[in-house]
């Protein structure tokens, strides 16, 4: 009998085989920190398996429960549309909870710092640096303002500014927002990629980071991205008690 849900990590995919590499580099991670539990991988387009192939799978199995979890950074339309979709249709015979997206989180905060000091920042030079948070991009006004809660927030710790910028969909772009640090008069300027993993538009992230000082690699496969992979999993799978009406 299984005892724990089984953990589905839903990854969007894509053409760009690094994405794929660092999806399964995460979840190697995650099956480190919890060998107890047992983690399978489905992408939405582009690789395989794909995530029906893995619910099938699981069912012929006689797995019951599944936690699905979106490897998204934030709340837009994937989350809210694209997967919800996608487990609707899984086999009738298995109890699917979907888990809350990664962000925002304060351990993705210390991953970003990670990455910030792996790429030759020391905590020394916050005061001085100034900071782009890049992220990918969104139509959805809740997913830009949870970025730009995050930027505000992460200003909080230190560093001389931190500015929003996005490769797609809103403005600013990352070559914007670095050249109004300069403005600001911060003596360095980093960027610091807020995605998961290499692509399309993390390369135009990169692209952008051209006249930056800094630029730190992807998240991937931070021990804090694991962490908080399994934060949301037991947040799923042990839903909080209902409010006992009075």
């Amino acid at each position: 009998m299984i005892d724990k849900p089984v953990l589905l990590v839903i990854a969007h995919g894509s053409r760009d085989p690094r994405h794929a590499a660092t999806v399964h580099a995460l979840v190697r991670r995650v099956r480190s920190l919890r060998p107890d539990v047992r983690v399978e991988t489905g992408f939405l387009d582009f690789n395989v398996p794909s995530v029906q192939g893995v619910l099938e799978s699981l069912a012929t199995q006689g797995v019951r429960t599944v936690v699905a979890l979106p490897l998204l950074l934030t709340r837009a339309f994937h989350a809210k549309a694209d997967i919800p979709a996608v487990l609707a249709d899984a086999p009738p015979q298995l109890r699917v909870h979907q888990a809350e997206v990664l962000g925002p989180s304060p351990l993705l905060l210390s991953a970003l710092e990670r990455r910030l000091y792996e790429a030759g920042l020391t905590p020394a030079d916050k005061s001085s640096t100034g900071v782009v948070l890049a992220s990918a991009g969104s139509t959805d006004p809740e997913a830009i303002a949870v970025i730009a809660e995050i930027a505000r927030e992460w200003r909080h710790t230190g560093w001389c500014a931190v500015r929003p910028a996005f490769a797609s969909a809103s403005l600013p772009r990352t070559q914007d927002a670095v050249r109004e640090l300069r403005a600001l008069g911060c003596s360095r300027v980093a960027v610091a990629p807020y995605v998961l993993a290499p692509g399309f538009l993390p390369d135009r992230i990169a692209r952008g980071a051209a006249e930056a000082d800094v630029l730190a690699d992807v998240l991937g496969p931070a021990p804090e991205v694991a962490r908080v992979v399994l934060e949301r999993y037991e947040a799923a799978r042990v839903p909080a008690p209902a409010a006992v009406s009075a």
